[in-house]
């Protein structure tokens, strides 16, 4: 016995097979619209939640500086060592958690922020960069070399953010350069989005664990190697892909890094 959709002539099988088609398409579409409302407000409630924890971690912490604070002036100079010991590794955690929940808020704020974009000059924001990001000491020691940037139309607040950070790795990883260099430049290709970099000589990293930095509290050092909490890459990666751009980076063990970055039309030098 012939089914229905083998019987009747070639127009008629066509037809219910179209149809058939739009209902599949149809169907689909709105699993994709369920999952992607799903999985917005799954990432509105993780925002939410790691913000307040993060504002929350704050009272409590300040508690534990302040009584640490009143033991060591109790203690005073008399204190054995053993206890003075405790007591600094006890301030130094709570520094680091201090860090920590700083960079959180931060991290929070970038994904919770609306982008307000505007034309605004990169080498007057490189410039800020570096006399906010790196100390007199740092400056005296680095070589510089910032290349003309030109305008970009994007939000000022946010990179700078994304600046910061790859700024203040440059300097962390080529701090034990003889002599540390650093680069700020931009790469331009025919027909492809311009791409900002920033350039050092320090200690590099294996590419095959590249993706590995952008997670959060992910780090291809130990902690007593160089400092931080594993959250600035992650932030920056988010501030790029808020502006629709794209991060990525090259390197090798013992020869530096490049991070190269993307984000909204640049403008001309003259702009």
């Amino acid at each position: 016995m012939a089914t229905s959709e083998s019987s009747g002539d070639p127009w008629t099988r066509w037809r219910l097979r179209t149809s058939q088609i739009r209902e599949l398409n149809a169907s689909l579409e709105e699993r994709v619209h369920e999952r992607t409302a799903e999985l917005e407000a799954a990432n509105e409630e993780l925002e939410a939640f790691s913000y307040s924890v993060s504002h929350d971690l704050r009272a409590p912490l300040r508690a534990i500086d302040g009584f640490l604070q009143l033991a060591m002036a109790r203690l005073g100079d008399d204190a054995p060592p053993e206890a003075l010991q405790y007591l600094s590794r006890v301030e130094a955690g709570s520094q680091r958690l201090g860090t920590l929940i700083d960079d959180l808020l931060q991290f929070s704020r970038v994904g919770r922020q609306e982008l307000s974009p505007r034309t605004f000059s990169m080498d007057e924001a490189v410039r800020e960069c570096l006399d906010d990001v790196v100390t007199p000491d740092d400056r005296g020691r680095i070589e510089f070399e910032v290349e003309a940037l030109g305008a970009v139309t994007a939000d000022r607040v946010l990179i700078r953010r994304a600046l910061d950070n790859l700024v203040a790795n440059a300097v962390k990883f080529s701090r034990a350069s003889d002599p540390p260099r650093i680069t700020i430049g931009r790469k331009t290709e025919p027909g492809s989005p311009c791409a900002y970099f920033i350039r050092d000589n320090g200690v590099g990293f294996d590419e095959a664990y590249a993706e590995k930095m952008y997670g959060m509290f992910q780090r291809l050092h130990l902690q007593d190697e160089f400092e931080g909490t594993g959250v600035g890459l992650a932030i920056v990666q988010r501030v790029i892909h808020k502006h629709g751009g794209a991060l990525w980076a090259e390197s090798a063990l013992g020869e530096g890094a490049t991070f190269y970055f993307t984000v909204g039309e640049v403008a001309t030098d003259d702009d």
